[in-house]
Protein backbone atom coordinates (compact mmCIF):
# COMPACT_ATOMS: atom_id res chain seq x y z
CA UNK A 1 0.00 0.00 0.00
CA UNK A 2 1.52 3.70 -0.85
CA UNK A 3 3.62 5.72 1.90
CA UNK A 4 4.46 8.82 1.66
CA UNK A 5 7.59 8.23 0.05
CA UNK A 6 5.44 6.74 -2.75
CA UNK A 7 3.70 9.78 -3.76
CA UNK A 8 6.16 12.00 -5.24
CA UNK A 9 6.45 15.59 -4.35
CA UNK A 10 4.10 14.81 -0.73
CA UNK A 11 7.08 13.96 1.42
CA UNK A 12 8.75 17.25 0.57
CA UNK A 13 5.39 18.86 0.62
CA UNK A 14 4.73 17.92 4.13
CA UNK A 15 8.35 18.31 5.55
CA UNK A 16 7.93 21.93 3.96
CA UNK A 17 4.38 22.50 5.87
CA UNK A 18 3.08 23.61 2.20
CA UNK A 19 -0.66 22.41 2.03
CA UNK A 20 -1.16 23.51 -1.35
CA UNK A 21 1.66 21.19 -2.63
CA UNK A 22 0.81 18.32 -0.34
CA UNK A 23 -2.80 18.59 -1.66
CA UNK A 24 -1.77 18.85 -5.55
CA UNK A 25 0.80 15.60 -5.11
CA UNK A 26 -2.30 13.38 -4.15
CA UNK A 27 -4.43 14.74 -7.12
CA UNK A 28 -1.60 13.96 -9.41
CA UNK A 29 -1.12 10.31 -7.92
CA UNK A 30 -4.34 9.41 -7.49
CA UNK A 31 -4.93 10.46 -11.34
CA UNK A 32 -2.19 8.56 -12.42
CA UNK A 33 -3.67 5.04 -10.74
CA UNK A 34 -6.46 5.53 -12.95
CA UNK A 35 -4.26 5.26 -16.15
CA UNK A 36 -2.22 2.42 -16.30
CA UNK A 37 -3.03 1.04 -19.72
CA UNK A 38 -4.72 -1.79 -20.74
CA UNK A 39 -5.14 -2.99 -24.47
CA UNK A 40 -7.87 -5.31 -25.75
CA UNK A 41 -7.87 -7.29 -28.85
CA UNK A 42 -11.00 -8.35 -30.26
CA UNK A 43 -10.26 -10.59 -33.43
CA UNK A 44 -13.24 -11.22 -35.66
CA UNK A 45 -14.76 -11.82 -38.86
CA UNK A 46 -17.44 -9.32 -40.44
CA UNK A 47 -20.76 -10.26 -38.86
CA UNK A 48 -19.45 -12.32 -35.92
CA UNK A 49 -20.68 -9.83 -33.24
CA UNK A 50 -17.67 -8.27 -32.18
CA UNK A 51 -18.53 -4.62 -32.62
CA UNK A 52 -21.75 -5.27 -30.67
CA UNK A 53 -19.28 -6.86 -28.13
CA UNK A 54 -17.00 -3.93 -27.97
CA UNK A 55 -19.90 -1.64 -27.79
CA UNK A 56 -21.96 -4.35 -24.97
CA UNK A 57 -18.30 -3.81 -22.94
CA UNK A 58 -18.23 -0.33 -23.03
CA UNK A 59 -21.98 0.26 -22.11
CA UNK A 60 -22.88 2.15 -25.74
CA UNK A 61 -25.84 1.38 -27.84
CA UNK A 62 -24.78 0.11 -31.56
CA UNK A 63 -26.20 3.98 -33.00
CA UNK A 64 -24.62 5.95 -30.54
CA UNK A 65 -22.06 8.58 -31.17
CA UNK A 66 -18.28 6.42 -30.28
CA UNK A 67 -20.09 3.15 -30.40
CA UNK A 68 -18.17 0.31 -33.00
CA UNK A 69 -19.60 0.53 -36.32
CA UNK A 70 -21.93 -2.67 -36.78
CA UNK A 71 -22.80 -2.84 -40.56
CA UNK A 72 -22.69 -6.26 -41.70
CA UNK A 73 -19.92 -5.34 -44.56
CA UNK A 74 -16.32 -5.07 -42.95
CA UNK A 75 -16.13 -1.62 -41.41
CA UNK A 76 -12.51 -1.43 -40.25
CA UNK A 77 -9.06 -0.96 -41.13
CA UNK A 78 -6.46 -3.68 -39.63
CA UNK A 79 -8.09 -2.46 -36.43
CA UNK A 80 -9.65 0.90 -35.04
CA UNK A 81 -9.53 1.56 -31.30
CA UNK A 82 -12.31 2.04 -28.62
CA UNK A 83 -11.70 3.49 -25.71
CA UNK A 84 -13.81 3.18 -22.17
CA UNK A 85 -15.55 6.37 -21.89
CA UNK A 86 -14.39 6.97 -18.19
CA UNK A 87 -11.03 4.86 -18.81
CA UNK A 88 -9.61 6.21 -21.82
CA UNK A 89 -5.93 4.29 -20.91
CA UNK A 90 -8.48 0.73 -21.11
CA UNK A 91 -8.64 0.50 -25.25
CA UNK A 92 -10.75 -2.04 -26.89
CA UNK A 93 -9.24 -2.38 -30.19
CA UNK A 94 -11.83 -3.73 -33.38
CA UNK A 95 -9.14 -6.21 -35.29
CA UNK A 96 -10.43 -7.62 -38.57
CA UNK A 97 -10.45 -11.51 -38.97
CA UNK A 98 -7.16 -12.98 -40.02
CA UNK A 99 -9.79 -13.95 -42.78
CA UNK A 100 -10.23 -10.65 -44.07
CA UNK A 101 -6.80 -9.92 -44.39
CA UNK A 102 -5.67 -12.54 -46.60
CA UNK A 103 -2.72 -12.71 -44.83
CA UNK A 104 -0.66 -15.45 -42.87
CA UNK A 105 -0.54 -15.39 -38.86
CA UNK A 106 2.83 -13.66 -38.69
CA UNK A 107 1.97 -11.16 -40.70
CA UNK A 108 -1.14 -10.45 -39.34
CA UNK A 109 0.34 -10.02 -35.86
CA UNK A 110 2.67 -7.92 -37.21
CA UNK A 111 0.22 -5.98 -38.92
CA UNK A 112 -1.79 -5.43 -35.73
CA UNK A 113 1.24 -4.64 -33.94
CA UNK A 114 1.02 -6.99 -31.21
CA UNK A 115 3.41 -6.31 -28.60
CA UNK A 116 1.26 -3.16 -27.26
CA UNK A 117 -1.84 -6.22 -26.72
CA UNK A 118 -2.24 -6.94 -23.38
CA UNK A 119 -4.31 -10.20 -24.75
CA UNK A 120 -6.78 -11.31 -27.38
CA UNK A 121 -10.24 -12.31 -27.31
CA UNK A 122 -11.19 -14.22 -30.80
CA UNK A 123 -14.87 -13.94 -31.28
CA UNK A 124 -17.34 -16.48 -33.33
CA UNK A 125 -20.78 -16.48 -33.90
CA UNK A 126 -20.40 -19.90 -35.58
CA UNK A 127 -17.54 -22.59 -35.49
CA UNK A 128 -13.97 -21.44 -34.78
CA UNK A 129 -12.49 -22.00 -38.26
CA UNK A 130 -8.89 -23.08 -39.01
CA UNK A 131 -7.55 -19.30 -39.57
CA UNK A 132 -8.88 -18.78 -36.04
CA UNK A 133 -6.71 -21.87 -34.42
CA UNK A 134 -3.37 -20.65 -36.61
CA UNK A 135 -4.11 -17.16 -34.96
CA UNK A 136 -4.55 -18.18 -31.56
CA UNK A 137 -1.03 -21.07 -31.79
CA UNK A 138 1.00 -17.47 -32.86
CA UNK A 139 -0.23 -15.70 -29.81
CA UNK A 140 0.55 -18.69 -27.66
CA UNK A 141 4.23 -19.05 -29.26
CA UNK A 142 4.81 -15.35 -28.17
CA UNK A 143 3.66 -15.53 -25.09
CA UNK A 144 0.67 -13.93 -24.77
CA UNK A 145 -3.20 -15.24 -23.79
CA UNK A 146 -6.33 -15.76 -25.67
CA UNK A 147 -10.01 -16.09 -25.50
CA UNK A 148 -12.31 -18.03 -27.51
CA UNK A 149 -15.82 -16.63 -27.11
CA UNK A 150 -18.69 -18.14 -29.22
CA UNK A 151 -21.15 -15.09 -29.35
CA UNK A 152 -24.97 -14.50 -30.60
CA UNK A 153 -26.00 -17.03 -28.00
CA UNK A 154 -29.59 -15.57 -27.52
CA UNK A 155 -30.20 -16.16 -31.01
CA UNK A 156 -29.19 -20.43 -31.09
CA UNK A 157 -31.37 -20.31 -27.81
CA UNK A 158 -34.61 -18.36 -29.58
CA UNK A 159 -33.85 -20.92 -32.43
CA UNK A 160 -34.07 -24.01 -30.34
CA UNK A 161 -37.20 -23.01 -28.11
CA UNK A 162 -39.08 -24.03 -30.83
CA UNK A 163 -38.25 -27.33 -30.10
CA UNK A 164 -41.05 -29.59 -28.22
CA UNK A 165 -38.22 -30.73 -25.80
CA UNK A 166 -35.88 -27.84 -25.83
CA UNK A 167 -33.34 -27.71 -22.48
CA UNK A 168 -31.49 -24.37 -22.49
CA UNK A 169 -28.87 -26.37 -20.30
CA UNK A 170 -28.67 -28.90 -22.96
CA UNK A 171 -28.31 -26.73 -25.90
CA UNK A 172 -25.48 -24.04 -24.28
CA UNK A 173 -23.80 -28.04 -23.42
CA UNK A 174 -24.06 -28.64 -27.29
CA UNK A 175 -22.83 -25.88 -28.32
CA UNK A 176 -20.19 -25.59 -26.19
CA UNK A 177 -18.84 -28.97 -27.03
CA UNK A 178 -19.50 -28.60 -30.46
CA UNK A 179 -16.90 -25.60 -30.39
CA UNK A 180 -14.40 -27.30 -27.68
CA UNK A 181 -14.27 -30.71 -30.56
CA UNK A 182 -13.71 -28.32 -33.46
CA UNK A 183 -10.77 -26.61 -31.60
CA UNK A 184 -9.07 -30.20 -30.07
CA UNK A 185 -9.59 -31.21 -34.30
CA UNK A 186 -7.68 -27.98 -35.34
CA UNK A 187 -5.06 -28.50 -32.84
CA UNK A 188 -5.58 -26.31 -29.71
CA UNK A 189 -5.07 -29.14 -26.94
CA UNK A 190 -6.92 -27.66 -23.86
CA UNK A 191 -9.53 -24.85 -25.80
CA UNK A 192 -11.89 -22.71 -23.24
CA UNK A 193 -14.93 -21.70 -25.00
CA UNK A 194 -17.16 -18.64 -23.61
CA UNK A 195 -20.26 -18.52 -25.00
CA UNK A 196 -21.54 -14.70 -24.78
CA UNK A 197 -24.60 -12.87 -25.52
CA UNK A 198 -24.19 -9.12 -25.83
CA UNK A 199 -27.65 -8.04 -25.18
CA UNK A 200 -27.46 -10.05 -21.99
CA UNK A 201 -24.11 -10.30 -20.36
CA UNK A 202 -25.77 -10.86 -17.83
CA UNK A 203 -26.59 -14.22 -18.74
CA UNK A 204 -24.33 -17.50 -19.73
CA UNK A 205 -20.62 -17.35 -19.46
CA UNK A 206 -19.69 -13.76 -19.60
CA UNK A 207 -19.11 -13.25 -15.93
CA UNK A 208 -16.80 -16.36 -15.62
CA UNK A 209 -14.91 -14.46 -19.06
CA UNK A 210 -13.82 -12.02 -16.39
CA UNK A 211 -13.51 -13.93 -14.13
CA UNK A 212 -10.75 -15.76 -15.95
CA UNK A 213 -9.10 -12.63 -17.21
CA UNK A 214 -9.51 -10.93 -14.19
CA UNK A 215 -6.95 -14.20 -12.55
CA UNK A 216 -4.72 -14.03 -15.60
CA UNK A 217 -4.08 -10.56 -15.78
CA UNK A 218 -0.72 -9.17 -14.28
CA UNK A 219 -1.99 -7.86 -10.38
CA UNK A 220 -0.97 -3.90 -11.75
CA UNK A 221 -3.82 -4.95 -14.29
CA UNK A 222 -6.21 -6.51 -12.67
CA UNK A 223 -8.20 -3.55 -11.12
CA UNK A 224 -7.96 -2.00 -14.22
CA UNK A 225 -10.18 -4.02 -15.56
CA UNK A 226 -12.40 -4.50 -13.25
CA UNK A 227 -12.71 -0.96 -12.87
CA UNK A 228 -14.25 -0.66 -16.50
CA UNK A 229 -16.40 -3.94 -16.63
CA UNK A 230 -19.87 -3.06 -16.41
CA UNK A 231 -21.76 -3.72 -12.89
CA UNK A 232 -24.12 -6.39 -15.02
CA UNK A 233 -24.23 -8.81 -12.54
CA UNK A 234 -24.18 -9.33 -8.25
CA UNK A 235 -20.97 -11.40 -8.56
CA UNK A 236 -18.61 -8.66 -10.48
CA UNK A 237 -20.36 -6.12 -8.42
CA UNK A 238 -19.36 -7.58 -4.74
CA UNK A 239 -15.59 -8.18 -6.80
CA UNK A 240 -15.90 -4.67 -7.18
CA UNK A 241 -16.31 -3.48 -3.63
CA UNK A 242 -14.47 -6.05 -2.35
CA UNK A 243 -10.99 -4.45 -4.45
CA UNK A 244 -12.30 -1.26 -3.98
CA UNK A 245 -12.34 -1.67 -0.41
CA UNK A 246 -8.80 -3.18 -0.31
CA UNK A 247 -8.15 0.99 -1.73
CA UNK A 248 -9.48 2.13 1.24
CA UNK A 249 -6.47 1.18 3.37
CA UNK A 250 -4.31 3.37 0.78
CA UNK A 251 -6.47 6.50 0.95
CA UNK A 252 -6.29 6.39 4.63
CA UNK A 253 -2.81 5.89 4.80
CA UNK A 254 -1.99 9.07 3.00
CA UNK A 255 -4.73 10.98 4.92
CA UNK A 256 -2.86 9.68 8.39
CA UNK A 257 0.05 10.35 6.73
CA UNK A 258 -0.73 14.49 6.62
CA UNK A 259 -1.97 14.71 9.90
CA UNK A 260 2.03 13.98 10.96
CA UNK A 261 2.29 17.53 9.97
CA UNK A 262 1.60 20.06 13.02
CA UNK A 263 -0.01 22.88 10.84
CA UNK A 264 -3.99 23.73 11.50
CA UNK A 265 -6.41 22.80 8.62
CA UNK A 266 -3.83 20.49 6.93
CA UNK A 267 -4.70 17.12 7.78
CA UNK A 268 -7.99 18.46 6.80
CA UNK A 269 -7.31 20.24 3.25
CA UNK A 270 -5.58 16.85 2.28
CA UNK A 271 -8.28 14.40 3.45
CA UNK A 272 -10.92 16.54 1.42
CA UNK A 273 -8.86 15.81 -1.47
CA UNK A 274 -8.10 12.03 -0.71
CA UNK A 275 -11.79 11.56 0.20
CA UNK A 276 -13.17 13.13 -3.42
CA UNK A 277 -10.64 11.18 -5.34
CA UNK A 278 -11.67 7.41 -3.37
CA UNK A 279 -15.58 8.70 -3.72
CA UNK A 280 -14.97 10.03 -7.33
CA UNK A 281 -13.24 6.25 -8.36
CA UNK A 282 -15.90 3.86 -6.42
CA UNK A 283 -18.70 5.89 -8.07
CA UNK A 284 -17.10 5.48 -11.61
CA UNK A 285 -16.15 2.14 -10.86
CA UNK A 286 -19.89 1.19 -9.82
CA UNK A 287 -21.25 3.07 -12.98
CA UNK A 288 -23.02 5.67 -10.78
CA UNK A 289 -22.28 8.72 -12.56
CA UNK A 290 -24.48 10.47 -14.14
CA UNK A 291 -22.82 9.66 -17.68
CA UNK A 292 -22.93 5.86 -17.01
CA UNK A 293 -26.71 6.08 -15.64
CA UNK A 294 -27.85 7.87 -18.72
CA UNK A 295 -25.69 5.23 -21.08
CA UNK A 296 -27.82 2.55 -19.18
CA UNK A 297 -30.90 4.27 -19.75
CA UNK A 298 -30.46 4.36 -23.35
CA UNK A 299 -29.61 0.45 -23.70
CA UNK A 300 -32.73 -0.47 -21.28
CA UNK A 301 -35.32 2.07 -22.24
CA UNK A 302 -35.40 3.07 -18.60
CA UNK A 303 -36.05 6.79 -18.11
CA UNK A 304 -33.24 8.55 -15.72
CA UNK A 305 -35.59 9.47 -13.33
CA UNK A 306 -36.90 6.20 -12.76
CA UNK A 307 -33.12 4.94 -12.42
CA UNK A 308 -32.67 6.71 -10.17
CA UNK A 309 -35.22 7.31 -7.72
CA UNK A 310 -34.41 4.84 -5.28
CA UNK A 311 -30.73 5.94 -4.85
CA UNK A 312 -29.67 6.46 -1.84
CA UNK A 313 -26.60 7.95 -1.24
CA UNK A 314 -26.07 11.57 -2.35
CA UNK A 315 -23.02 10.91 -4.16
CA UNK A 316 -24.60 8.58 -6.85
CA UNK A 317 -26.02 10.00 -9.64
CA UNK A 318 -24.29 13.63 -8.82
CA UNK A 319 -21.39 15.54 -9.39
CA UNK A 320 -18.79 15.22 -7.03
CA UNK A 321 -17.99 18.47 -5.26
CA UNK A 322 -16.24 19.29 -2.12
CA UNK A 323 -19.24 21.11 -1.05
CA UNK A 324 -21.58 17.75 -1.40
CA UNK A 325 -18.88 16.31 0.02
CA UNK A 326 -18.86 18.02 3.01
CA UNK A 327 -22.80 18.30 3.44
CA UNK A 328 -22.59 14.09 2.86
CA UNK A 329 -19.83 13.87 5.72
CA UNK A 330 -21.44 15.69 8.04
CA UNK A 331 -24.41 13.57 7.87
CA UNK A 332 -22.32 10.34 8.90
CA UNK A 333 -22.73 9.64 13.13
CA UNK A 334 -19.47 11.10 14.76
CA UNK A 335 -17.58 12.55 11.84
CA UNK A 336 -17.49 16.14 13.33
CA UNK A 337 -16.31 14.51 16.78
CA UNK A 338 -13.70 12.62 14.80
CA UNK A 339 -12.36 15.40 12.90
CA UNK A 340 -12.15 17.59 15.96
CA UNK A 341 -10.47 14.87 18.44
CA UNK A 342 -7.80 14.64 15.58
CA UNK A 343 -7.17 18.44 15.55
CA UNK A 344 -7.02 19.03 19.08
CA UNK A 345 -4.57 16.10 19.74
CA UNK A 346 -1.74 17.59 17.23
CA UNK A 347 -1.51 19.91 19.90
CA UNK A 348 -0.80 17.60 22.78
CA UNK A 349 3.03 17.75 23.37
CA UNK A 350 4.99 14.13 22.43
CA UNK A 351 1.87 11.98 21.99
CA UNK A 352 -0.08 14.27 20.00
CA UNK A 353 1.09 13.65 16.63
CA UNK A 354 1.12 10.08 16.60
CA UNK A 355 -2.45 9.91 18.46
CA UNK A 356 -3.50 12.60 15.36
CA UNK A 357 -2.59 10.19 12.76
CA UNK A 358 -4.08 7.07 14.30
CA UNK A 359 -7.22 9.11 14.07
CA UNK A 360 -7.01 10.46 10.80
CA UNK A 361 -6.09 7.10 9.16
CA UNK A 362 -9.57 5.46 11.44
CA UNK A 363 -11.68 8.64 10.43
CA UNK A 364 -10.69 8.50 6.50
CA UNK A 365 -11.20 4.31 6.54
CA UNK A 366 -14.44 4.41 8.35
CA UNK A 367 -15.74 7.54 6.28
CA UNK A 368 -14.79 5.38 2.93
CA UNK A 369 -15.92 2.29 4.21
CA UNK A 370 -19.52 3.50 5.19
CA UNK A 371 -19.92 5.34 1.63
CA UNK A 372 -18.75 1.84 -0.34
CA UNK A 373 -21.37 0.74 1.41
CA UNK A 374 -24.10 2.34 0.24
CA UNK A 375 -22.50 2.97 -2.99
CA UNK A 376 -22.53 -0.60 -3.38
CA UNK A 377 -26.07 -1.44 -2.33
CA UNK A 378 -27.10 1.55 -5.03
CA UNK A 379 -24.65 -0.46 -7.10
CA UNK A 380 -27.02 -3.47 -6.83
CA UNK A 381 -30.40 -1.83 -7.05
CA UNK A 382 -29.47 -0.23 -10.12
CA UNK A 383 -28.48 -3.84 -11.59
CA UNK A 384 -32.00 -4.73 -10.20
CA UNK A 385 -33.65 -2.19 -12.13
CA UNK A 386 -32.07 -3.07 -15.37
CA UNK A 387 -32.12 -6.24 -15.02
CA UNK A 388 -36.13 -6.56 -14.80
CA UNK A 389 -36.63 -5.38 -18.25
CA UNK A 390 -35.06 -8.35 -19.74
CA UNK A 391 -37.16 -10.55 -17.84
Amino acid sequence: MAQTKEVPGLKEALRNKDTTAATAAIKEYLLQQNKIPLNIGIIGESGSGKSTFINALRNKCDDEEGAAATDVVETTSIGLPYPYPNSPNVILWDLRGIGTTKSPAKKYLKLVEFQKFDFFIIISDTRFRENDVKLAAEIQKRKKKFYFVRSKIDNDIRAEERKRDFSEKETLTKIREDCVQKLRELGIKSPQVFLVSSFDLHLYDFSLLHKTLEGELPSNKRDTLLFVMPSINPEIINRKKKAFKRKIYLFATLSGAAAGVPVPGLSIAVDIVVLAGAVTYFVHGFGLDIPSLKRLCDRTGMSYTDLCKDIKSELAAAEITHKLLLKVLTQIAGTAALIGAEEICRFIPIIGIPLSMGLSFTTTYRLLDFILQQLAEDAHMVFNKAIQLHI
